[in-house]
C-alpha cells in the first residue's frame, strides 16, 4: 500500500528526514515513536504531500510521486487524497457544525452533491458515535467529540491510508478512550494507518510494527514486542527508559 524509497527533507540547512525507505502492507498498523523533532511528523506531512520532499519517492495505492515531479500539482493532488490526516489539533471550521465540517470535502473537493456530502457526513458521525451531535458547533464539543468529528471529517474522502498525529496528545486521559475506541474500529476494518505516539501503552497493543526515528532516520523496527520490550539499539532503550513512567 505504502513505498517510501531515500525519502528526504530539508528545512534550509537542517536534514529533517535523511534517506528514509518504508514499506507497508495493506491493513497493517504502524506506530512511529521518538524525541521531539526527530522527524515523525515531517514524514506523515510529506506522505500526505503538506510537505513536498527534497529527494525520493512516494507510493500510496499506486500513486507515485518522485522528488523531481514535486511541481505536478495534479499528481500532488491525487496523493495527497490517498490519505486522511489527522492532527494533535482539532483544526475544525469553528462557524460550521459537526455535520458542516463533514461535508466540507466531499462538497468542495470530490463535487458530491449537497444530499449525497450530508448523506455520507451523517453515516460517518454514526461511525464514530456522534450522531446525536450533528448540529453541533466545535465549541460546543468536548475535546475528544471534537476529535472523533476529524476523524470522520478525514474518512469522508474515503482515503485508502489515514494518518495520524498524536491523535490524543490534546485530550484529557478520561476522553482519550473515545478516540483510541475509533482507531481500534478502523483497525479493525482493515484501515491501513500510521500513527505518531507517545502512549507506549497503546503502541505495544495497537501497533502490527514499531518504528523509531531518531535524528531523521528510521533507527529501529520491528514487531511492538521487540522494539518497546527488548530494543537492539542503545537509542531506542535510552528513549524507551525517559518516557515510560517509574513506579
Amino acid at each position: 500500500m505504502i513505498h517510501v524509497d531515500a525519502l528526504t527533507k530539508r528545512f534550509g540547512t537542517l536534514t529533517v528526514l535523511d534517506g528514509i525507505d518504508h514499506r507497508q502492507a495493506e491493513a497493517e498498523a504502524v506506530v512511529l515513536i521518538g524525541p521531539s523533532g526527530c522527524g515523525k511528523s515531517t514524514f506523515l506531512r510529506c506522505l500526505n504531500q503538506l510537505e513536498s520532499h527534497d529527494s525520493g519517492r512516494i507510493t500510496i495505492d499506486g500513486v507515485t510521486l518522485d522528488a523531481g515531479a514535486r511541481l505536478d500539482r495534479e499528481t500532488q493532488r491525487r496523493l495527497r487524497m490517498q490519505s486522511g490526516m489527522v492532527f494533535q489539533q482539532f483544526h475544525l471550521f469553528p462557524h460550521r457544525t459537526a455535520l458542516e465540517n463533514v461535508m466540507e470535502g466531499p462538497l468542495h473537493v470530490l463535487k458530491l452533491s449537497k444530499a449525497e456530502a450530508e448523506a455520507r457526513a451523517h453515516e460517518l458521525l454514526k461511525k464514530v458515535g456522534l450522531s446525536d451531535r450533528a448540529h453541533f458547533h466545535p465549541s460546543q464539543l468536548s475535546g475528544g467529540q471534537q476529535q472523533r468529528v476529524a476523524i470522520a471529517r478525514a474518512l469522508a474522502m474515503q482515503p485508502r491510508v489515514m494518518l495520524f498525529d498524536e491523535p490524543t496528545s490534546a485530550l484529557d486521559p478520561e476522553v482519550r478512550g473515545e478516540v483510541l475506541a475509533v482507531l481500534h474500529e478502523l483497525r479493525e476494518e482493515g484501515m491501513t494507518m500510521l500513527i505518531i505516539t507517545h502512549e507506549m501503552e497503546f503502541a505495544h497493543d495497537f501497533a502490527d510494527r514499531v518504528l523509531f526515528f531518531e535524528g531523521g532516520h528510521v533507527v529501529e523496527s520491528g514487531p511492538p514486542k521487540q522494539v518497546l520490550s527488548d530494543p537492539v539499539h542503545a537509542r531506542t532503550r535510552e528513549f524507551l527508559r525517559r518516557v515510560r513512567p517509574r513506579h
